[in-house]
């Protein structure tokens, strides 16, 4: 293996931890990203390809379209090759230097009409200009549980009618015995990219205390409450899933 692939691939857990620190979105994951999102999450490689499809179909001209949290920018560059709607921006936030200082690079290097900025930014106090597509690519569940709900309902006022609300979770089961299956599963396929027991358990207690998860049908509930009038999860592998939100005309 070479450097350069050392350095891309995520052993951030392969040793012994004396102690297992709060997982973030530091310079060392900011390395590895790539190569750690699609040995951890099943179906993520599916789920960006649908957010680039979704954006084809509801990006209205005039408009932003959002990604919020994009870490290094997979889904905005799905969003950039898909719109064809004229006049648009397509917005990239994250609070993480360490993402936001290669995102646009990365972005920049492939080809796509509508023009990217990438901003380091709270998603919970930036402002949000009129918008027809909004992203929230495994962001939410690093969210304060007790913010979600403001969140969600800020950025519904911001999209126009018609617009659309791409949210992508892991999520738990309210019944033990399927939440149970469901996590099995899921360590069963970091087994069979490459990940060791060692690294599974160390990242397993990494994040437990910043990923805090939502049920699908207490997504769904908050996504009614807040005023959208078509829900739906259009895409589900093991406990991770994306659903849609499209705001009504009325």
């Amino acid at each position: 293996m070479t450097d350069s692939a050392n350095k891309t691939h995520d052993r951030i857990y392969a040793t012994p931890h004396a102690e297992v620190a709060d997982f973030s979105f530091d310079e060392r994951v900011a390395q590895v990203f790539p190569d750690m999102i699609n040995r951890s999450v099943p179906g993520y490689a599916t789920m960006v390809h649908g957010i680039g499809r979704l954006t084809a179909r509801y990006a209205q001209s005039g408009t932003v379209l959002y990604d919020l949290g994009c870490s290094l920018g997979a889904a905005t560059l799905a969003m950039k090759q898909n719109n064809s709607a004229e006049n648009c921006l397509i917005v990239g936030l994250d609070s993480s230097k360490a993402m936001v200082e290669r995102c646009q690079t990365h972005v920049n290097a492939f080809r796509g009409n509508t023009p990217v900025e990438i901003r380091l930014a709270d998603i919970l106090t930036a402002d949000y200009e009129p918008c027809s597509v909004v992203v929230l690519n495994f962001t939410l569940q690093f969210i304060d549980p007790d913010m979600r709900y403001a969140l969600l309902e800020r950025l519904y006022q911001a999209l126009v009618p018609g617009g659309i609300l791409i949210l992508s979770e892991k999520i738990r089961a309210d019944d033990a015995t399927n939440d149970a299956l469901l996590i099995d599963l899921h360590h069963e396929f970091k087994r069979d990219n490459g990940y060791s027991e060692l690294e599974i358990s160390q990242k397993r207690a990494a994040i437990e205390n910043v990923m805090r998860l939502n049920t699908l049908p207490e997504h769904i509930e908050r996504l009614q409450a807040i005023g959208f009038s078509h829900i739906d999860n259009w895409y589900r592998c093991y406990n991770f899933t994306s659903m849609f939100a499209i705001k009504g005309h009325n």
